[in-house]
């Protein structure tokens, strides 16, 4: 449902009681999604403000472990990759069941690895980033309602002292499956339940995997492992459906480990034990008018791949510099291109996630068949092998191109060599300023480039001019996202 900026979209009553606080934009939501964009839009100079309704300093623990490369490349142009790559470990390949295995190592990109760190890691560099640019946090600050109109948004919420709402611009749900944005929209998430009841436990090992991930399917069974790095380790398994609500105790845990992954590997001592649903979902759009919807509020699915938190990463990537330039006064139309880009990478990763799934929790001649036929084809044929480490690592990723453009238009664009500059020797660090990237020769000047102004652009001033050092004659327009607009 798409109400356009002239219409209304409202859950229950906003109040008007209260300060009325303004901003240019809300981002309701605290996790590494909503950090990435509220940093993004405040290093572009908007006012954010970022509602979360959790305490401040209280931590959700961990759900993710995986940082993938296209994740490293965007946290790579911010400026933040090479100290999360200290947090954590490098695994170049992954096992996504007891058989099949992924390798990594010849993927096109600075960071041919998945990066094993928990999520807390990743949040706390994309806090201190959105809070050194400007942004604005309110915690204990949770959403209760949601207006739009022909200028902007209105976001109920409730206060320790009591209601209040808050006026933007525009606002952005990242606030998860169980979106409180997506709701007061009245934006639908179909979908279904694929696994009823996962268990999840954070225990201490007394004899610790020797591998960073740990993943596993016998007889329909899954098992997953991985550290948190700090002497606690997540367990995540299933080994046939159970009451949601049942309690999970240790010796289920450890059981559930022997049957997946071959050992218990001398569990103890858990500080967090749970059952959840693995859910396959996503929403029609992800714009609504002023509106829009980000990570696990617009899509979700199993934990297969690790693949959840590095899709809402892109998704807030995507989303930042279309607002801030339509914050700057260029045509609104621009964020249309939002859903046109990102809801078929999300119909993509819920389809992958639940091939993984399916193929490790379903037992029988066919699946047995697929199963082993996959796995020999990423053992024996390279070109099958890197497009699906391209696709899990998103490194291959792209874009439709606008009609009557160049065929790579819409392609990501590599970390390009450039002449050491005041910005660096690389196209990540030019990127870092967020505005667009024109890619010289090296020697032509920007006058000779025959690259038109493209949409985002509200001048040809809002472009970073660099020289590749490559000797390529080609002159490239790239995106704040890293994405190739233009070619000359």
């Amino acid at each position: 449902m798409d109400t356009g900026p002239g219409r209304r979209a409202q859950t229950g009553a906003v109040s008007r009681t209260g300060t009325g606080a303004r901003t240019d934009v809300v981002v309701v939501g605290a996790g590494p999604t909503g950090l990435l964009l509220a940093g993004d839009l405040a290093a572009a100079g908007a006012r954010v403000t970022v509602l979360e309704k959790r305490p401040a300093g209280l931590s959700n623990l961990s759900r993710a472990f995986a940082v993938h490369a296209r994740s490293l490349e965007v946290l790579d142009a911010r400026g933040l990759a090479d100290e999360l790559l200290t947090t954590g470990r490098r695994v170049q390949r992954v096992r996504l069941l007891t058989a099949l295995e992924l390798r990594l190592d010849d993927l096109p990109t600075r960071f041919p690895f998945v990066l094993v760190t928990p999520q807390y890691e990743v949040e706390r560099l994309l806090r201190r980033r959105a809070e050194d640019c400007g942004a604005t946090f309110r915690h204990e600050t949770p959403v209760t309602g949601v207006e739009q109109d022909a200028d902007g948004v209105t976001v109920a919420v409730a206060t320790p002292d009591g209601p209040d709402v808050v006026r933007a611009a525009f606002v952005v749900g990242t606030d998860g499956v169980r979106s409180t944005v997506r709701e007061a929209l009245g934006i639908p998430f179909p979908g279904e339940t694929v696994i009823r009841a996962m268990i999840l436990a954070d225990v201490r090992m007394a004899t610790p995997p020797p591998d960073a991930l740990v993943a596993a399917s016998r007889a329909g069974a899954l098992g997953f492992v991985a550290p948190f790095g700090d002497g606690w380790y997540r367990f995540i398994g299933w080994d046939g459906e159970r009451d949601l609500d049942a309690p999970v105790d240790l010796e289920e845990v450890r059981a559930v480990a022997r049957a997946t992954v071959g050992d218990d590997f001398g569990m103890h001592s858990p500080r967090f034990t749970t059952r959840f649903a693995a859910d396959e979902r996503q929403v029609p759009t992800y714009r609504s008018g002023r509106a829009f919807l980000a990570g696990d509020a617009a899509h979700a699915h199993s934990p297969a791949g690790g693949l959840g938190m590095n899709t809402g990463l892109q998704d807030a990537a995507n989303l930042g510099w279309r607002l801030a330039a339509v914050l700057r006064g260029t045509d609104a139309a621009l964020l249309d291109g939002y859903h046109a880009e990102r809801h078929p990478v999300g119909r993509q990763v819920l389809r992958a996630s639940g091939t993984i799934l399916r193929l490790g929790t379903r037992s029988g001649p066919l699946v047995g068949a697929a199963r082993h036929a996959l796995t020999a084809v990423l053992e024996h044929v390279p070109p099958a092998r890197r497009r699906a480490a391209a696709m899990v690592s998103a490194v291959g990723v792209t874009y439709p191109r606008p009609r009557g453009a160049h065929r790579r238009v819409g392609q990501r664009v590599p970390d390009l060599p450039l002449v050491p500059g005041p910005l660096g020797g690389r196209l990540a660090e030019a990127l870092r300023p967020g505005r667009f990237v024109l890619v010289l020769p090296d020697g032509a000047t920007p006058a000779a480039a025959a690259v038109p102004a493209v949409a985002g652009e509200t001048d040809v001033a809002d472009r970073v001019v660099v020289h590749r050092a490559d000797g390529n004659g080609t002159t490239l327009l790239v995106r704040p996202d890293g994405y190739l607009a233009a070619v000359a």
